[in-house]
Protein backbone atom coordinates (compact mmCIF):
# COMPACT_ATOMS: atom_id res chain seq x y z
CA UNK A 1 0.00 0.00 0.00
CA UNK A 2 1.25 3.47 -0.91
CA UNK A 3 0.19 6.45 1.18
CA UNK A 4 -1.47 9.29 -0.69
CA UNK A 5 0.28 12.66 -0.73
CA UNK A 6 -0.45 14.98 0.90
CA UNK A 7 -1.36 12.74 3.81
CA UNK A 8 -5.08 12.55 4.52
CA UNK A 9 -7.70 10.16 5.87
CA UNK A 10 -10.11 8.30 3.62
CA UNK A 11 -13.88 7.89 4.18
CA UNK A 12 -13.30 5.05 6.67
CA UNK A 13 -10.91 7.16 8.76
CA UNK A 14 -7.83 5.24 7.58
CA UNK A 15 -4.75 6.59 5.87
CA UNK A 16 -5.66 7.28 2.24
CA UNK A 17 -3.91 5.07 -0.29
CA UNK A 18 -2.69 5.80 -3.81
CA UNK A 19 -2.17 3.43 -6.75
CA UNK A 20 1.37 3.00 -8.12
CA UNK A 21 0.95 5.59 -10.88
CA UNK A 22 -0.34 8.29 -8.50
CA UNK A 23 2.31 7.37 -5.93
CA UNK A 24 5.13 7.94 -8.43
CA UNK A 25 3.66 11.32 -9.39
CA UNK A 26 3.43 12.24 -5.70
CA UNK A 27 7.07 11.27 -5.19
CA UNK A 28 8.15 13.43 -8.15
CA UNK A 29 6.30 16.39 -6.63
CA UNK A 30 8.02 15.83 -3.29
CA UNK A 31 11.49 15.79 -4.86
CA UNK A 32 10.76 18.89 -6.93
CA UNK A 33 9.41 21.11 -4.18
CA UNK A 34 11.55 20.00 -1.24
CA UNK A 35 14.62 22.13 -0.62
CA UNK A 36 17.88 20.37 0.29
CA UNK A 37 18.30 20.66 4.04
CA UNK A 38 14.55 20.73 4.67
CA UNK A 39 14.37 17.11 5.85
CA UNK A 40 16.33 16.41 9.01
CA UNK A 41 17.21 12.78 8.34
CA UNK A 42 17.83 13.30 4.61
CA UNK A 43 19.66 16.63 4.29
CA UNK A 44 20.45 16.16 0.59
CA UNK A 45 16.88 15.20 -0.40
CA UNK A 46 15.21 17.60 -2.84
CA UNK A 47 16.03 19.51 -5.98
CA UNK A 48 16.58 23.13 -4.98
CA UNK A 49 14.00 24.15 -7.57
CA UNK A 50 12.44 26.80 -5.37
CA UNK A 51 15.75 28.71 -5.24
CA UNK A 52 14.89 29.79 -8.78
CA UNK A 53 12.55 32.31 -7.20
CA UNK A 54 15.49 34.45 -6.09
CA UNK A 55 17.51 34.28 -9.31
CA UNK A 56 17.11 36.42 -12.43
CA UNK A 57 15.25 34.66 -15.21
CA UNK A 58 17.48 33.62 -18.11
CA UNK A 59 17.98 30.78 -20.58
CA UNK A 60 21.20 29.75 -18.84
CA UNK A 61 19.45 29.57 -15.48
CA UNK A 62 16.60 27.50 -16.95
CA UNK A 63 19.08 25.06 -18.50
CA UNK A 64 21.05 24.72 -15.26
CA UNK A 65 17.84 24.21 -13.30
CA UNK A 66 16.69 21.50 -15.70
CA UNK A 67 19.94 19.60 -15.24
CA UNK A 68 19.79 19.97 -11.45
CA UNK A 69 16.16 18.85 -11.25
CA UNK A 70 16.70 15.90 -13.56
CA UNK A 71 19.73 14.83 -11.50
CA UNK A 72 17.75 15.01 -8.26
CA UNK A 73 14.91 12.95 -9.75
CA UNK A 74 17.41 10.34 -10.99
CA UNK A 75 19.15 10.21 -7.62
CA UNK A 76 16.05 9.82 -5.48
CA UNK A 77 13.63 8.02 -7.83
CA UNK A 78 15.93 6.26 -10.30
CA UNK A 79 14.88 2.81 -9.07
CA UNK A 80 11.15 3.60 -9.46
CA UNK A 81 10.93 5.62 -12.65
CA UNK A 82 12.90 6.40 -15.82
CA UNK A 83 13.11 10.16 -16.30
CA UNK A 84 13.15 11.06 -19.99
CA UNK A 85 13.02 14.87 -19.90
CA UNK A 86 12.45 17.81 -17.58
CA UNK A 87 11.25 21.22 -18.75
CA UNK A 88 11.37 24.27 -16.47
CA UNK A 89 9.62 27.52 -17.39
CA UNK A 90 9.34 30.71 -15.39
CA UNK A 91 6.45 32.93 -16.50
CA UNK A 92 5.66 36.04 -14.50
CA UNK A 93 4.93 34.85 -10.96
CA UNK A 94 4.51 31.15 -11.88
CA UNK A 95 7.06 28.38 -12.06
CA UNK A 96 6.08 25.57 -14.47
CA UNK A 97 7.81 22.18 -14.44
CA UNK A 98 7.01 19.36 -16.83
CA UNK A 99 8.47 15.90 -16.25
CA UNK A 100 8.34 13.20 -18.93
CA UNK A 101 8.89 9.73 -17.50
CA UNK A 102 8.33 6.01 -18.03
CA UNK A 103 6.97 3.63 -15.41
CA UNK A 104 9.34 0.62 -15.67
CA UNK A 105 6.82 -1.98 -14.46
CA UNK A 106 4.31 -1.19 -17.21
CA UNK A 107 6.52 0.69 -19.73
CA UNK A 108 3.85 3.41 -19.85
CA UNK A 109 4.97 6.93 -20.69
CA UNK A 110 3.61 9.67 -18.47
CA UNK A 111 3.82 13.46 -18.29
CA UNK A 112 3.43 15.31 -15.00
CA UNK A 113 2.99 19.06 -14.93
CA UNK A 114 3.46 21.15 -11.83
CA UNK A 115 2.97 24.84 -11.26
CA UNK A 116 3.66 26.98 -8.24
CA UNK A 117 3.32 30.68 -7.61
CA UNK A 118 6.69 32.19 -6.76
Amino acid sequence: MNLDFPFRCDAQGRSAAADDEKHVRDLIEQVLFTAPGERVNRPTFGSGLMQLVFAPNSDALAAATQVTVQGALQQWLGDLVQIEAVEVRHEDAMLHVTVHYVLPRTQQRRVAEFGRAV
